[in-house]
């Protein structure tokens, strides 16, 4: 004991003036950095809880030393006895500032502090290399429990709620997380139960997927916050450290994104009936398909001219007059086309000829249809002001779905997008976006219809109604993959006569129902602008349901 005193010298006293339980002097204590005390009154000193922590000679010039007033972090609800016991203390720094300063150890040796000042900024003094955990130097370093926090504050607030246990934080916040573990992994692999205690926000989630990931299978245990706390300190703020200690208690083992017992799918979800389809006004396409869905990426694809655009705006102004919200995203055309053709569809005109002759129809015509179709709340309409980047537009197709709250996207189309990225790498472009789009999909429940070209193949002419195959997608296999549902357009444009404004649906994929295939036969009517059905086509029995209309 006597060795031990002598020296005491050379340990960092972090609170003084402290009262003495053994003879009762009301300033005389002071507490040590590895928990131990010294009564300058009537001298015992006692033990502390951890092997004892030396200061580098050669930092002991740089790093803080405690004020002469010791106090709790009354903001934090922090006692100054769990500050002594972390060694974490109050400091004036050069500048005459007061600030928090946290010990950092390597190798039992104060080797750095992180320094906390006014408005939460933050700096280091000393070594920081290869640093130990912060409170590392306090724990046994083995036993069934330890709990990682994201910062030093939280760190002594679970020490103060859960008395005994043991309790350390990373040393930059969550970026640095799993840097840090691996540093220190032996230490934390001594324990045989870790519980994650990052805070409740992205960042906090993402630390824990990649600690958790360096942890023996089965070690790693995450709390479940209550939706009003963020990390463990608001528990001591709102007087609410029992329930901290219940959350530590029941974490659960983690379990990365996506796993799940299959016991937790309840019988009654598993009974419930997938989403009904919007229906096609085409009944062997509606057939095949079973309509489109939400939450689905469909593509569309033909040769050029062939009437892709076409047909898509016509499902869109289908969708509009039955209510549905939707954006369009029309990337070959100005906003002020897109718009007059729902105009013209409205009143059976061809596009070109309502461009050309807005007075074709009368005023109180294109007035009723501009107050239904365009001035009534809910179609949304993307003004690219020639900027195409995928990036970018990712991000508007992302606030159109969840801000804006639209059932479905039209996108015209892909390899436009792609052009726009420059880059020399199309099928890396096409898969970015192609993930992108499946993503926005699945993580909002859109529904997207997108327009994608087809390649230059050899021996195939699809301007003279080439059949199209999958595999003709332009670009990367990522097409193909990432969609729910392929529909191609055929057509001969350099038919006679009537028979060039022909054309047939066929399905290339269909996800849902499994069912490919050539579908309805269709006549471009010059008259009105439509797509419609050939009037001698004829449809199977089983095609012939109610439910394409009843569904509107």
């Amino acid at each position: 004991m006597s060795e031990r005193r002598g020296e005491q010298n050379e340990l960092t006293a972090v609170s003084i003036h402290n009262p003495c339980p053994n003879c009762g002097s009301s300033d005389a204590l002071t507490i040590n950095a590895d928990g131990s005390t010294k009564c300058y009154s009537c001298g015992k000193f006692t033990p502390g809880n951890q092997r004892e922590v030396k200061v580098s000679r050669s930092l002991s010039s740089v790093l803080l030393t405690p004020d002469d007033v010791t106090c709790d972090l009354t903001k934090r609800c922090l006692k100054k006895e769990t500050l002594a016991r972390f060694g974490y203390f109050i400091a004036t720094n050069k500048r005459g500032e007061k600030v928090q300063v946290a010990p950092y150890y390597r190798d039992g040796e104060l080797v750095a502090q992180h320094v906390r000042g006014a408005g939460k900024t933050f700096c280091w003094l000393g070594s920081t290399g290869k640093l130990e955990l912060f409170g590392q130097s306090r724990c046994k370093g083995r036993g069934q429990l330890l709990v990682i926090t994201e910062g030093e504050i939280d760190a002594m607030s679970v020490s103060q709620a859960f008395s005994g246990v043991d309790v350390v934080s990373v040393p930059n916040g969550a970026e640095s997380a799993a840097r840090y573990v691996e540093q220190n992994l032996e230490f934390v692999e001594g324990y045989a139960e870790v519980v994650l205690m990052f805070d409740n926000d992205k960042p906090g989630r993402q630390a824990i997927e990649s600690v958790a990931g360096l942890l023996t299978p089965g070690k790693a245990k995450v709390v479940g916050y209550p939706e009003d706390m963020k990390d463990a300190n608001d528990f001591l703020k709102a007087g609410r450290g029992s329930e901290l200690r219940n959350l530590i208690y029941h974490a659960q083992v983690y379990r990365p994104d996506g796993i799940l017992a299959a016991s937790a799918v309840t019988l009654s979800e598993l009974q419930k009936p997938i989403a009904k389809g919007e229906p096609y006004e085409f009944p062997l396409l509606q057939q095949r398909t079973a309509g489109a869905r939400k939450e689905e990426l469909t593509l569309w694809t033909a040769g050029s001219g062939i009437g892709k655009s076409t047909l898509t705006r016509q499902i869109a102004y289908q969708y509009r007059m039955h209510g549905k919200r939707i954006g369009m995203i029309y990337l070959e055309e100005n906003v002020k086309k897109t718009l007059t053709g729902f105009i013209a569809l409205d009143n059976s005109v061809p596009l070109f000829r309502l461009q050309q002759d807005p007075h074709c129809i009368t005023s109180a015509a294109f007035q009723e249809s501009y107050d239904r179709l365009i001035k009534r709340e809910g179609l949304y309409v993307y003004d690219h002001f020639g900027s195409l980047e995928s990036r970018n537009l990712i991000s508007k197709l992302r606030y159109m779905a969840v801000s804006l709250k639209l059932d479905y996207l039209f996108l015209d189309h892909i390899s436009i997008v792609v052009s726009g990225m420059e880059s020399a790498d199309e099928r890396k472009d096409i898969d970015m976006l192609m993930t992108n789009l499946r993503s926005l999909a699945e993580n909002t429940g859109v529904g997207i219809h997108a327009v994608v070209h087809l390649k230059r193949v050899n021996g195939k002419c699809y301007n003279t109604g080439g059949q199209v195959d999958l595999s003709d997608l332009r670009g990367s296999g990522s097409l193909e993959q990432l969609s729910d549902t392929v529909i191609a357009l055929e057509r001969n444009q350099q038919a006679e006569g009537e028979a060039k404004d022909e054309s047939t649906i066929r399905v290339l994929k269909c996800r849902a129902t499994g069912d490919t295939g050539e579908c309805d036969h269709l006549k471009y009517n010059r008259e009105t602008g439509w797509l419609e059905l050939k009037s001698d086509e004829q449809f199977p029995e089983d095609s012939k349901t109610d439910d394409v209309e009843d569904d509107f």
